[in-house]
């Protein structure tokens, strides 16, 4: 198996030998490489790295089983010659330097180093299954292939404008599969790319070939596998080229951490898959690849593993190889300081299937103190040191005197218990003392993402509170996009418990939902047992979504009601003005000025005694009035036009309220007369 792990991810690598499955290597966090004989049981070889702190390793390949001298022997008779059994020797280590160890398992030295190549870390190596070619992918964003006869690069080019995660080699040796998040394949003569795929949205961190057939024939299928992704893909290798899809799906119940399969080599041998999960467990397909499949396949069988104690513990399992001739399983589990290998068969009639085992998980070593060279270095009464776990912690140190005595052999010594360990940590939020450091660390409560998985560990309806009562749509979103993956259904639980609750809780708690949807819907998707976890959420917005229609009509009608009555209180309350706007006076005769005596005088409100005194004043006006009077009679025999005109120019018309812009409105009772 190549490329077991990558950058991304924080899971070590652990791979069994090829072909005899004699050997289990693994990398622990320290760099160290540890090789566990399968047979025996036992430590076999034990590697340190001159930089295994520094440059810690990320991947590990087995090279493919040759025949090696292991030293001077004795000449052997002709009788007793014998021809030399394969074993797997090589094992390439990718560290997070950018260099290549290649390790000889068989003279338990370092063989080469493969240095200059990478200017980031090596995420994935993979072997050249015929000739002693090496293939590495890294950070840098380039593939390099290696000259193990003379340890230089061979050729280097660059694959994508990723990182590169995982590589894999086709059987034949003609074809090389490389992925970041896009998956290509190319061909190792020419260097050129003669395939795309689609990929994965994260990281691809295996590929391996299902199929031994060549490619011109559609029968050549390969799988992969990405981070935080539940579902194995499968692709078809056309010879139309439409093959940028994939054609079958495996479900998982976690992201895949090993995968060791038995590839078909026709069309009617199936495919075997095993794949270990990192929860811990194994999933068991097996699938004739004829071509695409519509439907995710759920695994033949599952196994999980736990302890003989009263609560059973599940157990992790690390590897699992397949036999090709057998049905038999041979299972890596427990821990990477300490796995244990067993080799058995599995009933795959059953569905489901649990295996107790009695592990030893934790080891005991005793150490003599009059013979340990560890000396306790003497702290000072102030002295305070950071406790392991969360910033800002300070568990203060007792002083110990020089004079203590040295603790005898049979001494009893007793432990302190978890609960006393966290009564002694100080929580001490800012040193008041002179000359103390100023902005002591405080533990980092702020962070919302800590604060909400804590909640949803211990069930803390404060610690939730505080959290849900924000209304901020950034804070919201980023709080559940940093969550990890085991938290979303706790916390779809207490979003579900919430909406059921008081409504204003319920409006704060559909943001909460609806950045779960946007940010976690292929992780929900991928559940095999979704519905029956959600099915109270699904039934509650069901309920909820049935009278919307009823209230959505409802809203409309009060609508239209409550915009009729505001336009008919509008219109009620305007005041209509009757008042003219301009009125006409004529003064033609003293018949028509005795119709206008309601009319108001600009000049004075006495305008009857005012006439008079004019009448008085001016006797002779009389006189001319009837002058005039006989004239008119005189003139009866004109037409009625010329009589008006001859009148409007004798006497000149007095107009009060001018308004210039209304229209002019004739004066009730106002006539023309000939007399």
């Amino acid at each position: 198996m190549a490329a077991e792990t990558s950058s991304s991810s924080l899971q070590l690598p652990c791979v069994f030998s090829p072909q005899s499955r004699q050997y289990l290597a693994l990398c622990a966090q320290d760099g160290r490489l540890r090789i566990w004989n399968t047979d025996s049981k036992t430590l076999h070889q034990e590697y340190v790295p001159s930089a295994h702190l520094s440059a810690t390793c990320i991947c590990i390949a087995w090279g493919p089983c040759r025949t090696v001298k292991e030293g001077p022997q004795r000449k052997k008779r002709k009788s007793e010659v014998v021809l030399g059994e394969e074993k797997a020797d090589l094992l390439a280590m990718g560290t997070a330097a950018g260099s290549v160890l290649i390790y000889s398992t068989v003279k338990g030295v370092l063989h080469c180093t493969l240095d200059g190549g990478h200017s980031g870390g090596v995420n994935c190596v993979q072997w050249h299954p015929k000739d002693s070619l090496l293939y590495s992918g890294s950070d840098d964003t380039y593939i390099i292939e290696w000259d193990l006869q003379t340890g230089k690069a061979r050729s280097k080019w660059k694959a994508d404008r990723a990182a590169v995660t995982s590589l894999c080699v086709s059987p034949d040796g003609k074809l090389l599969l490389s992925a970041g998040h896009i998956i290509k394949m190319w061909d190792l003569d020419t260097k050129e790319v003669y395939r795309k795929f689609t990929g994965h949205s994260t990281a691809v961190t295996t590929l391996r070939f299902a199929t031994t057939r060549p490619p011109d024939s559609n029968g050549l299928y390969f799988l992969s596998g990405a981070a935080h992704d539940r579902l194995l893909s499968v692709w078809q290798v056309r010879e139309d080229g439409k093959d940028k899809n994939s054609v079958v799906s495996f479900t998982l119940t976690d992201e895949p951490q090993h995968i060791d399969l038995v590839a078909s080599n026709n069309k009617e041998e199936a495919v075997r898959l095993a794949v270990v999960c990192k929860d811990g467990q194994l999933h068991l397909f097996e699938h004739f690849l004829n071509g695409p499949c519509k439907k995710p396949l759920s695994p033949m069988c599952s196994v999980q593993m736990s302890d003989t104690k009263d609560s059973p513990v599940p157990i992790p399992m690390l590897a699992a190889a397949l036999a090709a001739g057998t049905r038999a399983v041979l299972l890596g589990y427990g821990t990477h300081l300490q796995p244990v290998m067993e080799k058995l068969e599995i009933n795959t009639a059953e569905r489901h299937v649990c295996l107790t085992r009695d592990v030893q998980t934790s080891m005991s070593i005793s150490l003599e103190t009059a013979v340990s060279k560890v000396k306790t270095p003497f702290v000072g009464d102030k002295s305070r040191v950071l406790a392991p776990g969360l910033p800002g912690h300070q568990a203060p140190v007792k002083g110990t005197t020089q004079g203590s005595e040295k603790r005898k052999k049979g001494t009893e010594t007793r432990e302190m218990s978890i609960a006393e360990r966290l009564g002694e940590i100080d929580l001490s939020a800012v040193s008041t003392e002179k000359g103390a450091p100023k902005g002591t660390a405080t533990l980092q409560t702020d962070n919302f993402a800590v604060l909400l998985l804590q909640g949803l560990e211990s069930n803390d309806a404060d610690i939730l509170n505080k959290v849900f009562q924000t209304r901020k749509e950034m804070v919201i979103k980023k709080t559940v996009a940093r969550l990890p993956l085991p938290a979303i259904l706790p916390l779809m639980e207490v979003i579900t418990k919430r909406l059921q609750g008081h409504p204003i809780a319920a409006t704060l708690m559909v943001r909460w939902l609806r950045a779960v949807l946007m940010h976690h819907t292929s992780y929900l998707a991928s559940l095999p047992d979704l519905v029956t976890q959600l099915g109270v959420l699904y039934h509650m917005i069901e309920s909820r979504v049935k009278t919307f229609n009823k209230l959505t009509k409802l809203n409309g009608k009060l609508y239209l009601l409550a915009t009729q009555v505001a336009r008919s209180d509008c219109s009620s309350s305007a005041d209509v003005d009757h008042k003219a706007k301009l009125v006409y006076e004529e003064e033609s005769s003293d018949d028509e000025a005795s119709g206008d005596e309601g009319l108001p005088d600009n000049d004075s409100d006495n305008w009857e005694e005012e006439e008079a005194m004019e009448e008085d004043k001016d006797p002779d006006s009389k006189g001319d009035s009837k002058a005039n009077g006989e004239e008119d009679m005189e003139r009866g025999n004109e037409s009625e036009e010329d009589f008006l005109g001859r009148r409007h120019r004798q006497h000149v018309p007095s107009v009060t309220h001018i308004c210039p812009s209304a229209p002019l409105v004739p004066v009730p009772g106002l006539s023309f007369t000939s007399g």
